[in-house]
């Protein structure tokens, strides 16, 4: 494809923007209802139990270093299947995957629900997580398909991301309150209610979709690349609970280091590869990508790192905390309401490196917080640095899905998804672990902070350098 005259973001410029946009119809708003649903649900289902493990765990008797699997049992088949079951949809039909995870997390959730042991609680996990990796990339793909590139694409991928979002952090705060008031088999029959919602409306709403050729479906590339996003995730969602220091860490990371590897070579050699190779070159793709997972593992690090410091240095109640983090939810709904237009005005691109840029900025600020004060200023910085989060988070979905084939949009957000489950998985264990690791807690979580702005600040330079225009 040609750069030398136009960036790849004109498609969003307001050189070809309509003055007035076209409006969302009746049905493309039931559309965006059904698809940005199924995203907030599995989003809920993030961070809705977190703060009921400690009474899940005594009710179902859970031994104390196994109760980390209940997190895990839903990170490893969520992230480890997405690219698989995004192409999959591509190849043989994204409505069908899409309804066929839908029933599958609702009948999962229900299974959690109703667990009466260890074993059936984590089989309903992965269950869910089989059930997301499903519903995320499709329905992503669905969206994108659904509504032209351009203003539409940009304001229904706004509305998702901002659910998305919210969805996470809503789960934080209804979680302990799901758990105080009706117990933390709620948290559970919440999603399965969800489900009940969505999956009667989306058959007769939402529209088939997939490439007209039928290829051959690449086996060797689905085996390695799952089994290496399943070793790195596994990996690192262990170190997060234990550190690095058990044997099976490491082993799990070279190993999925050596599966993503043949994975590389088996794509540039196969007929009709799991992942196109020339997609992957894209700058759009590359570093579009590189800015997702840069903003969702380092904003996910410090509202893990904020929460140390408001409970354990502050004092703070886990319910006063949450209010924190529920004042970040707000301000992200309304940053979601304008980011689309900042995009459609400024471009994808150009978005996307000055929000990484500011939220790096505004964690840099979170270094003025102290040893006995600091909640209005962690209060007010989250806040705003997590409307940037927000921005990058559209951004980079516009950017990565832009020039992007519809027959290839399953693959694309396929990527966007894998990115976010990586990037959710892979900051807390990193740096996370540094706050935890010292004598002193306080110091330990400036120096996180410092390590996360600089990386952020440092995205946002690679990523403006990778995507200027040729001359």
């Amino acid at each position: 494809m040609a750069t030398t005259t136009s960036p790849p973001e004109s498609p969003t410029s307001s050189s070809t923007t309509p003055a007035a946009p076209p409006a969302l119809t009746g049905r493309d708003r039931l559309v965006l209802f059904v698809l940005c649903a199924a995203q907030f649900m599995v989003a809920l289902d993030f961070s809705v139990l977190n703060v009921a493990l400690p009474v899940l765990g005594a009710d179902l008797r859970f031994d104390p270093s196994g109760l980390q699997w209940a997190v895990t049992a839903f990170a490893l088949p969520s992230g480890g299947f997405l690219l698989l079951f995004g192409r999959i949809g591509d190849l043989f039909g994204r409505k069908k995957l899409f309804l066929s995870g839908l029933v599958l997390f609702g009948a999962a959730s229900l299974l959690a629900t109703l667990a009466w042991s260890p074993g059936a609680f984590l089989a309903g996990r992965a269950l869910q997580g089989l059930g997301a990796a499903a519903i995320v990339p499709t329905g992503m793909a669905l969206l994108t398909t659904a509504f032209p590139e351009g203003p539409l694409r940009a304001r229904a991928l706004g509305i998702s991301g901002t659910l998305m979002s919210l969805g996470f952090t809503i789960g934080m705060v209804l979680g302990g309150v799901m758990t105080d008031t009706l117990g933390w088999r709620s948290t559970m029959g919440l999603l399965a209610v969800f489900t009940l919602i969505v999956l009667p409306l989306a058959p007769g709403l939402l529209p088939e979709s997939r490439t007209p050729e039928r290829p051959r479906l690449d086996v060797p590339g689905a085996l390695t690349v799952t089994g290496g996003l399943l070793s790195l995730i596994y990996a690192l969602t262990t170190a997060a609970e234990r550190g690095f220091g058990g044997v099976d860490v490491p082993v799990a990371l070279a190993l999925g280091v050596l599966l993503l590897v043949a994975f590389g070579v088996i794509e540039s050699r196969h007929p009709a590869p799991l992942v196109s190779l020339p997609v992957l070159r894209r700058r759009t793709v590359a570093f579009g990508n590189l800015g997702g997972l840069v903003t969702f593992s380092m904003m996910s690090t410090i509202v893990f790192v904020l929460t140390l410091y408001l409970q354990e240095t502050l004092g703070l109640s886990a319910f006063a905390s949450g209010i924190v983090f529920g004042v970040q939810g707000a301000v992200s709904v309304l940053a979601g309401m304008f980011t689309p237009k900042v995009i459609g005005r400024f471009g994808a691109q150009r978005t996307l490196v000055v929000s990484l840029l500011g939220q790096g900025l505004l964690t840099a600020a979170l270094l003025g917080i102290g040893r006995e004060s600091g909640a209005v200023l962690a209060t007010v910085a989250v806040s705003v640095a997590s409307m940037l989060h927000l921005g990058a988070i559209i951004s980079y979905g516009v950017t990565v899905t832009s020039g992007v084939r519809d027959e290839e949009q399953g693959l694309a957000t396929g990527l966007v998804t894998t990115t976010q489950q990586v990037g959710l998985t892979v900051g807390i264990p990193l740096l996370g672990v540094l706050a935890t690791t010292g004598s002193d807690l306080f110091a330990g979580v400036r120096t996180v902070i410092a390590l996360d702005a600089a990386i952020v600040v440092g995205a946002a330079a690679l990523i403006a350098l990778g995507l200027r225009r040729r001359s």
